[in-house]
């Protein structure tokens, strides 16, 4: 946490589910200043009598007017940009709306951070936006490339570095699958799957803020970083889930699983790194890091040159990453706090009825 300590951290979307996460890693950290930037005076009110804590700092703003992003940006030394629409269905419904916060909101959020002298900005971005098919990934794949291209225009020893972090699932975040699941056990209503076969990467809100935080650290103007991570079929997912909350009573075992058909814009695996991008990818271990491409708009030598060893590259996708068995799997939901808590392995921090990290 050293390059955080006295430094003032901006988190935009900071009321959601990542920002809670951040919160949870940083607050006994020797950061000075957290802003939580959001739209939603109702989750900021909940989270100012939650924390009681003078270390944050609640700004009422949305990304899409840049004024209200300027008076939050002010003195920043770090951004997460963290606001976004995200759930499939609304998008595709309101593919405008995604555009206004996921494409605009995020350029103003770049635009200010230069012109404040933030050092560095890493912009959320998610395994959707990866040969995207449905109109959060497409925004989320044109938020990257304005990210990308702020970076390369800035270069290497500019003021603010800007780059990307794509993750896939990230459990139990807020409006997931999981949280829903375990609300159709407990009610003793069938768990409802699209796709037994359909595979999700699986990583817990925590493996994202590590992620976030290794792009700090290691991220040059334009990057693009992504972390390795396990996956696993819905069916081995509902599974676990149903052996884990049988501990809590025997008969959420028996839990009926109904096969509902995929939904509208749903692929049957994720993709996190596209083959072209694996071709210069740079394995840094846990991680995958990108660097952005640096050709000018010299098109005519592109038409004489390729590279013919994309054609032997696979993309890094959720059906050939490691793939979690139910003992995996239940291992993994162990990580989860609302979780531990329904098992009574933790003390409760928020309502039963919130069921997300």
């Amino acid at each position: 946490m050293s390059i955080f300590k006295g430094k003032i951290l901006l988190i935009t979307g900071g009321t959601g589910s990542f920002g809670n996460a951040v919160l949870r890693r940083f607050l006994d950290s020797d950061i000075k200043e957290i802003r939580i930037f959001s739209r939603d005076e109702k989750k900021q009110d909940d989270m100012r009598h939650a924390l009681q804590n003078p270390k944050v700092k609640f700004y009422i703003g949305n990304v899409r007017d840049k004024a209200s992003v300027d008076v939050a940006m002010r003195g920043v030394d770090y951004v997460f940009a963290a606001a976004a629409l995200k759930q499939v269905p609304s998008c595709e419904f309101f593919p405008m709306e995604a555009t206004m916060t996921n494409v605009i909101g995020t350029g103003n959020v770049l635009a200010s951070a230069i012109e404040h002298g933030v050092k560095n900005v890493v912009v959320l971005s998610t395994d959707k936006a990866a040969y995207p098919i449905n109109a959060m990934g497409i925004s989320k794949a044109l938020m990257e490339k304005i990210a990308m291209a702020k970076g390369r225009e800035l270069g290497e020893n500019a003021q603010t570095t800007i780059c990307c972090t794509r993750y896939g699932n990230v459990m139990a975040s807020r409006g997931s699958v999981i949280p829903l699941w375990v609300e159709q056990i407990e009610q003793g209503n069938p768990i409802t799957i699209t796709d037994p076969n359909m595979t999700r990467f699986m990583m817990t809100l925590d493996d994202a803020v590590d992620l976030v935080i290794y792009a700090f650290m290691h991220g040059k103007n334009g990057d693009l970083f992504v972390q390795k991570a396990p996956a696993a079929t819905l069916e081995t997912l509902a599974e676990a889930l149903k052996q884990v909350y049988a501990e809590i009573n025997p008969k959420y075992g028996d839990t009926e699983v109904k096969v509902i058909g995929t939904r509208h814009g749903e692929k049957l695996y994720e993709t996190l790194v596209t083959r072209e991008e694996m071709a210069k990818a740079i394995d840094m271990g846990d991680y995958y890091r990108i660097p952005c491409d640096n050709r000018d708009l010299n098109y005519d030598k592109f038409f004489n040159e390729g590279n013919k060893e994309i054609a032997k590259i696979e993309d890094y996708h959720s059906h050939n990453t490691r793939r979690l068995d139910i003992a995996g799997m239940k291992e993994l939901l162990l990580k989860l706090r609302f979780i531990r808590e329904d098992l009574g392995l933790q003390q409760r921090s928020k309502a039963k009825e919130i069921r997300s990290e």
